[in-house]
């Protein structure tokens, strides 16, 4: 017989999302059980930047100070490459907020800190190790989730079900909210490279004719991200390590002398990237933010953000009620409505990115020609504030609201 329990909120999914909307919800003494299929944190592609909206959240938690004595390294401004010559692009030291920075830490750290500062609410529970595998539904409401663990099956019955288990959401296929697909034209490669004493300072996009890199410091190595056409990376496999490797020293050459670390392709990891979002978030019982809501392009390093964006107003509508009892559909829809604008507006700059800058960058037709909008930003340090306010702190703002206990 399966073991049951019953709480106000069952979290699915581990990510910024659910662990930040846990730890709001455990706060604020909602009895939350959010539930992680993989035994750690640790993954592939989990993005690393922590913008300042996200650390503007940490600091209204008080935990800013502590957040930050984690390993990560500061920018405070952000450079694209065309061809050998640089264009500084954004400047977060004029921003409005206390955090005038964007922080680059691993995500399981990240992720690691709210688990850890989670157990000091008794009515939050992280469970590892427990992959949801269906719904339980009765009279047209979810009630709650069927899941696996090393242990057994169990089921965990709760007032609201949120879905926080990203871009290949099992709950919201499971729901059967209808998905609408804005289309990528590229993907990802992804791998590491050692960092050398003399290495340029942060540029993060590199744009030649045919290729396009992204180089993230991680301290003691790059973390790389080479764009291609959508569905190529086969064709780009078949071609060869050292094939590859000579596409990585032409996109940055200051990583040639040291692309030979790559000894195998199985270290060049594949990104399939998607842009989409569900026409509804909710249905009675049930709710879906973040990636579940909503998969979001790497341009720009945006999704996390958006995610704790995304929980910090749920919390803010939701504690209250769940605690008392009180969701309505009304409530969850809600969620939805103040996070829509946000998003859409971001997805269509993402999209308008990849058709008017990088298809063209790396289909390697024409010549490739900097911008006037590049050019502009580079030449005006006022300029160079709004689109550091727009990465950094995004559209339409959070702040905490939600109560404590």
């Amino acid at each position: 017989m399966a073991e049951s329990s019953k709480v106000q909120c069952c979290i699915v999914g581990g990510g910024p999302a659910g662990m930040m909307l846990g730890y709001l919800l455990g706060r604020a003494g909602v009895e939350t059980l959010v539930l992680e299929k993989h035994k750690d944190f640790l993954r592939d592609f989990r993005g690393d930047t922590v913008h300042p909206s996200t650390l503007d959240i940490m600091s209204e938690l008080g935990l800013i100070d502590e957040f930050l004595q984690r390993p990560h390294s500061e920018i405070r401004e952000i450079a694209a490459e065309v061809e050998d010559e640089s264009f500084k692009v954004a400047d977060f030291r004029h921003i409005g907020g206390p955090n005038k920075f964007m922080g680059f830490m691993p995500q399981s750290d990240f992720l690691n800190f709210l688990a850890e500062k989670g157990k000091a609410f008794p009515t939050l529970e992280v469970r590892m190790q427990a992959e949801a595998v269906g719904l339980i539904e009765e009279d047209g409401r979810v009630r709650g989730v069927r899941a696996t663990t090393p242990g057994g099956e169990i089921e965990v019955r709760a007032d609201l079900v949120v879905g926080c288990d990203g871009r290949t959401s099992l709950v919201r296929g499971k729901a059967g909210l209808a998905v609408h697909d804005l289309g990528a034209p590229i993907d990802v490669l992804w791998f590491r490279l050692s960092k050398n004493a003399g290495d340029p300072a942060v540029v993060l996009g590199r744009l030649r004719r045919g290729s396009m890199i992204v180089t993230l410091d991680r301290g003691d190595y790059w973390q790389c991200a080479y764009v291609i056409a959508k569905g190529r990376s086969e064709e780009i496999k078949a071609e060869g390590l050292d094939a590859f490797r000579r596409r990585v020293g032409q996109a940055a050459p200051f990583l040639a002398d040291r692309a030979g670390e790559l000894t195998s392709l199985d270290e060049v990891k594949l990104l399939s990237v998607s842009v989409d979002r569900l026409t509804r978030w909710s249905r009675p019982g049930l709710l879906c933010i973040g990636d579940a809501a909503h998969a979001m392009s790497p341009v720009g390093g945006v999704g996390i953000n958006l995610a704790v964006q995304d929980a910090v107003a749920t919390a803010n509508r939701l504690a209250a009620k769940l605690k008392g009892g009180t969701v309505k559909e009304a409530d969850l829809d809600a969620v939805r409505r103040r996070r829509f604008f946000p998003m859409t507006v971001i997805q269509r700059l993402q999209v308008a990115v990849h058709n008017a800058v990088l298809t063209p960058a790396i289909s390697g037709q024409g010549a490739l020609k900097p911008p006037f909008l590049l050019k502009l930003l580079d030449r005006s340090a006022w300029l160079r504030r709004w689109p550091a306010e727009l990465i950094g702190l995004g559209v339409r703002r959070e702040h905490v609201r939600s109560p404590t206990a």
